[in-house]
């Protein structure tokens, strides 16, 4: 599953895959989000932590791991 953090002031924006579910990510964002100086730890397929400081977290967009395509379309 991929997520996607978009952090305040920061041009890019966070992408990882996870193992978790929707609604375990869901329930972590969630949590993080109730204290402003809290922090979202989201860790990927590979055991990689991520770490945000809650009060710069401005949205979270969680969906499906879409395949890449490479080359052209005619």
């Amino acid at each position: 599953m991929e997520v996607k953090v978009g952090v305040a002031d920061t041009v890019r924006e966070l992408v990882l895959t996870s193992k978790q579910t929707p609604d375990e990510v869901e329930a972590l964002v969630a949590d993080a989000l109730k204290n402003p100086q809290g922090q979202l730890v989201l860790t990927d397929e590979k055991g990689r932590r991520y770490i945000v400081p809650a009060a710069r977290v401005a949205y979270v967009e969680i969906g499906t791991s879409d395949a890449h395509k490479v080359g052209f379309a005619p």
